[in-house]
This record gives structure tokens, sequence and C-alpha cells, in this order.
């Protein structure tokens, strides 16, 4: 007996073929969607292997966020018999029905919502009646799904941190970080909102996202509750910094160019920035005040500056690896007088056993 799978479908045209949208519950994907072999050579394989660490991230995403979660459709291939009844006088909606006894529909596009829906019908079992849209395509053999795949993702272009980070309004980190800009006069005209770098022309000293990530190092593990309260300690952290530094007063003014300063020193950098976080995280986890940053505008912050060769600075230029991050906060820690982490401690240590 045929197994007989009917879409309420409409249908389309592109490269003059027909290609067919319709909705999915969530509850049938699991069921309805199939991966090619993942133990296939990758010229055999229509998709690229499933990778599994991504799965969580997304089911956590689902299950947290059950009345504002947006997934995008998913693409497939109709591997076998399938026919478009179209409804009395109208050639566009109708009926996909296709034989699943002799039929797969494989996705091209999709694969980890595709998992990731399969893990959160586990926990959270009322999704199963919400749908997701799907595109299908009839499929016309390996060649053509593999390039499917490759023209599907051929222009996905993954937006800039800073623009992710402008337009996330669940994460609190986030939240703060955008808080903190509008609080902070000294930052006043000197985020680049968009951008996650900058260009030597731009007006901005700072990126978004290097303000996250320095501002994300300040607060680790300080008992700060809510979300307002965390970004007046930030901004209260930012402004005593910015007064540190006459030279992002001149480049607000237009006295200096943003590129000029960032050509010179390395306070107008991202890991210069992240290594302050942690110095002023040390601080709110010790119970002090943000004094210990007048002496900020002490330390020579040239870039050709001993100070920061083998951290900030490596083979003439900048870096913001995590070492580099690390032992920056410590040269700025140890002019400060700020106690070490444990961390910082040991990539100082093998700092100077190279130097030695």
């Amino acid at each position: 007996m045929k197994t007989i799978l009917e879409f309420p479908s409409v249908r389309g045209i592109q490269a003059g073929r027909e290609y067919y949208v319709s909705m999915c519950p969530l509850g049938h994907v699991p069921k309805i969607f199939t991966f090619t072999d993942e133990a296939l050579e990758p010229e055999l394989r229509a998709q690229r292997q499933l990778n599994k660490g991504r799965v969580p991230e997304i089911v956590r995403y689902l299950v947290e966020n059950p009345a504002s979660y947006v997934f995008s459709a998913i693409t497939a291939s109709i591997d076998g018999d399938a026919t478009f009844t179209p409804h009395p006088g109208d050639d566009h909606h109708g009926v996909l029905r296709v034989n699943l006894n002799d039929s797969r529909i494989i996705l091209n596009d999709g694969q980890h919502r595709r998992a990731a829906i399969a893990s959160a019908l586990v926990e959270s079992p009322a999704l199963a009646d919400e749908t997701i849209a799907v595109v299908l395509f009839h499929d016309r053999g390996l060649e053509r799904c593999q390039q499917m795949f490759a023209d599907l993702n051929r222009y996905g272009v993954r937006p800039s941190r800073s623009l992710s980070v402008l337009y996330d309004h669940r994460d609190d980190q986030a939240l703060v970080a955008k808080l903190v800009i509008g609080q902070v006069d000294g930052l006043n005209g000197l985020v680049e909102m968009e951008k996650s770098s900058l260009s030597p022309r731009s007006k901005a000293l700072v990126t978004l996202s290097a303000l996250y990530t320095a501002t994300a190092a300040l607060l680790q593990d300080v008992d700060l509750d809510g979300v307002d309260a965390r970004a007046t300690t930030a901004a209260g952290f930012w402004e005593h910094v910015a007064g540190q530094f006459p030279q992002w007063t001149q480049v607000r003014e237009g006295e200096l160019s943003s590129g000029q300063l960032r050509e010179t020193h390395i306070h107008a950098h991202g890991v210069a920035l992240h290594a302050l976080g942690r110095v002023g995280n040390t601080l709110l986890r010790r119970g002090e005040s943000f004094a210990a940053l007048n002496g900020l505008n002490g330390l020579d912050w040239r870039r050709e500056a001993s100070d920061w060769d083998g951290r900030a600075v490596v083979a003439n230029r900048m870096t913001k690896s995590h070492q580099a991050v690390l032992l920056t906060a410590a040269a700025i820690k140890t002019r400060l007088g700020v106690p070490l982490s444990a961390e910082e401690q040991m990539f100082e240590t093998a700092l100077a056993r190279e130097n030695a």
C-alpha cells in the first residue's frame, strides 16, 4: 500500500523549474526530512556534515524563547515520485503529493535546524504543533543537489558582530553595552555601531563589538542585580577610563582623527579595551573604587613603547589574541598596583622566561 504525504503548497518557477512552498509542523520535521549519509565522502554527499556542537545552542534558543523565536525556511529536494495537483481554477495553489514508499525528502539547507527541532521537541513537546516554512524542489540527481547547496550558501554573509550586538535584545550583555554608550559622555560619537573593524578614515574610535567584549570582561562574576545596575556600574568605569585619555576628547571634537590615534597609541584598540575591562573586573571583585585608574594617563600608551612589545604589539603589529589581552592586562595592573589573576601571572612568567 502506498504511503502518500500531502503538502498544501504554492507553486512557483525559478530558472524554468517548478518549486513548491509549504508549511510543516515542527513535530513532523524529524520524521519527514532526512540527511544524506554522513559517512559518505564529501563528493558523494549533497550537503556538509552535521556539526553537532552547534545543535545545543539552537535547542536552547528554541526552548528559552517559545514566544519570540524565529526560524527561516528550510530547503529540501524530493528524491522520487511527487505530483502537484492544482486547485480548480488556480494554477499556483494546490497539493503536492509525495509517495514515501519510493521517495526521500533530503535537506539541502537546514540540517542543523532539523537536528535542533528534534532535540527541542523532547524538552518542549508543545512545539510540535508550530510550523516552519519549507521550500521543496523535485530532485534532479546528486549533481543538481550539490549545486543547489553551493548556490544557497554562495552569497550568505554573516552580519558583523557589532550589528549582531546592536540588534540583539535578548542578550543582557548586549543590552548593557548599548546602555553604556548612552550614559558615558566620554564615548559620545566614538562608537561604531555597525561594523566590527574601523577604516583609517572612520570617525569612530571603538566598535560596539569591542566595547561589548570589554564590558563583559569588566562585569564577569560581579554580583550586580539586573541590567540597569550592571550598566550603571560599567558606565562609571568607562567614564573614568575615558577621562584618563585626553586624546579621546580630541577625536570626539575633531582635533585629532581616529586613524591617527589608532596608528600611534594602543588604548584606541580592542585589545587594550579588553585588558582594561579585566583591570576593572579585579577592582570590582575586590570591592575597590576606580581611583586606581587615575594612574592610567601616566602610562606610555604609544605603540612603540617597550611595555607593549610582545603583548599588544607582536612583530610591530597589533594583536588581539587571548594571550595578548592577558599580557596587556598584566602590564597595566602591574603599573597600577593591581593584583594579577593566576592566568595572567602564568602568561607573565612565561613571557619573562622567553625574554630572559
